[in-house]
């Protein structure tokens, strides 16, 4: 039986047995004794069944008041003895449990000691093991991160031993191409420079004849088929002038100057060299220039004029009847520099959408039926292209079909010190004083019979006096032997070249204005003849205008 059914079953009984004693008469009280007696009989038989020992002796108890009750003195001494033996007993238990309470909790405390110190070792060993399983795991760990790393260095050095392998094999086939390159650009670059330079010296001999003979005051259908023969010469130079100059930017053989010179005079002076071909085609070619530009600016003329000829001759070209305007105009300047901008404007035939993206390319031009029409190599866009980006700038283009063409770029300029113009009144528009030209006494250094004769009649026809030498040697002889003003020595001569003439030349004549008068190549460097004593250099052929500006330039420098 479950005990706390037992406890409620005998306590059943003790309450049924208590609440049987009180009554009021005689007959109820003797009636309710015998219930409270055979309740409690029947209590201490259900707690010695079920050893309730602690409910038998209470039960004792309440048997020896209700036997007292019932006036049996002896039977309830008898229960009052059980009920004491059993409380001694209980007493007995209650102390055992309480002595073995004491001793428990004495264990207790011991054992609770034992455990919290291997707690502690348990809590060590524990941390040891964390701290081992931690450390064999971080050493799998970096045993396998080692193992990757060491396949994968394994992997990459075979991928790399295959690709250095493999680029040494492209770097061979490299050096091949490039070996071949080499030779092919050499091969050109040699062939343009022999090509260029015997054409230029036949191309003088026509120039210079077509000259001498325009002077010469032809008859009106000679002189039609003169300027039909000097406007085909002039083309045809301009076309090797293209090729050379092109060929020079693509070998890096052009070098950016830096001196002196008046910019508005250079572009009039351009203006003044294209205003024929302008007035050919029935244009108007204008300059708009902007006066608060410093006079004297520090830059490379001869490529400034070279770029202005490309672009103005560009829109020339392409124009009929219509208008070419030139406008330079200072966007900003500081003490030293002037950022400039420049605009060259027509209203041609303009040129497409989809042209303008090529035609700064090599060789291009607008349309077929354009360059049946016009003429011309498709160069001279490409050489302005290449030039403005040695010299750090850019070409810019604006064009509409049937509108007309715009090209601008903006250049950079030192500000010269200097802040005048030295103006002579005799001088022409080329700047030459023709009259202080009259009786020089010149030596002409030509190997070529044709060449000779031409450039002495041009000298003779201004009233100059001219010496002929056919090569380096005499040429040295002469001078040694005659006083000169000026000698006009070419370069390429049997024997010794000009250039070694001229630097025997400057051992005993320092001073002597020396100008190399030669088809220049691709191959020479210009600063080679400076050094080698030379005050100008005149390419052939040339236009007479610039060929006597440059004598007079050179011989007044030399007083200086």
């Amino acid at each position: 039986m479950d005990l706390k059914f037992f406890e409620g079953y005998a306590n059943k009984y003790i309450a049924r047995s208590l609440i049987q004693l009180p009554s009021d008469t005689n007959e109820e009280k003797t009636r309710n004794i015998s219930d409270a007696k055979f309740a409690i009989d029947k209590t201490i038989i259900i707690s010695k069944t079920y050893n309730y020992f602690k409910l038998e002796t209470y039960s004792y108890k309440v048997l020896s008041e209700i036997l007292d009750l019932q006036n049996n003195p002896k039977d309830a001494l008898v229960a009052l003895k059980e009920f004491v033996k059993n409380n001694d007993k209980l007493e007995e238990i209650h102390a055992a449990i309480l002595s073995k309470n004491l001793d428990f909790e004495s264990n207790s405390a011991d054992l609770d000691a034992i455990i919290a110190t291997q707690q502690s070792d348990l809590d060590q060993q524990q941390k040891s093991i964390t701290m081992n399983r931690f450390t064999t795991g971080l050493s799998v760990a970096l045993i396998m991160i080692l193992s990757l790393l060491t396949l994968s260095l394994f992997k990459n050095n075979n991928l790399r031993a295959r690709a250095n392998n493999l680029l040494q094999e492209k770097n061979d086939e490299l050096v091949i191409a490039k070996e071949r390159a080499e030779k092919a650009s050499m091969a050109k670059t040699q062939f343009l420079s022999t090509i260029t330079h015997e054409l230029r010296t036949p191309m003088y001999a026509v120039t210079g004849l077509t000259h001498l003979l325009l002077e010469d005051q032809p008859r009106e259908d000679q002189k039609e088929h003169l300027n039909s023969l000097k406007f085909s010469g002039e083309y045809l130079l301009s076309l090797i002038n293209n090729i050379l100059d092109l060929n020079k930017l693509e070998a890096n053989k052009v070098e950016i100057e830096k001196k002196a010179f008046s910019l508005k005079k250079r572009i009039e002076d351009v203006l003044i060299a294209l205003r024929k071909s302008s007035n050919d085609k029935n244009n108007k070619l204008t300059l708009e220039y902007d006066e608060s530009i410093p006079f004297k600016l520090v830059g490379d003329p001869i490529v400034i004029s070279q770029i202005l000829i490309n672009l103005i001759g560009n829109s020339i070209k392409f124009t009929e009847n219509g208008e070419v305007t030139v406008k330079v105009r200072k966007l900003s300047q500081t003490d030293k520099i002037v950022l400039l901008h420049f605009e060259i404007q027509d209203t041609g035939v303009g040129i497409s959408l989809k042209k303008q993206k090529t035609i700064f390319e090599n060789f291009t031009q607008g349309s077929l039926q354009i360059n049946r029409k016009f003429g011309g190599t498709g160069l001279g866009l490409a050489i302005v292209k290449n030039l403005l980006t040695l010299m750090g700038s850019k070409i810019n283009l604006d064009s509409e079909i049937g509108k007309g063409s715009k090209f601008w770029f903006d250049l950079k300029f030192q500000i010269s010190d200097e802040i005048s113009e030295n103006k002579n009144p005799n001088a022409s528009i080329y700047g030459v004083n023709y009259v202080a030209l009259e009786n020089l006494y010149i030596l002409v250094v030509e190997d070529n019979k044709i060449n000779q004769m031409i450039t002495r009649k041009i000298l003779e026809k201004n009233k100059m006096k001219c010496a002929v030498a056919d090569n380096g040697e005499d040429a040295v002889s002469l001078v040694r032997e005659n006083e000169y003003d000026l000698i006009l020595m070419d370069i390429h001569m049997p024997g010794i070249s000009g250039i070694e003439a001229t630097q025997q030349i400057r051992e005993f004549k320092k001073q002597i204005p020396i100008i190399a008068l030669t088809a220049v190549t691709i191959d020479e460097n210009l600063d080679d003849f400076y050094k080698a004593g030379f005050n100008e250099i005149i390419p052939k052929p040339f236009k007479t205008e610039e060929f006597f500006e440059k004598i007079y330039r050179t011989l007044q420098t030399a007083k200086v």
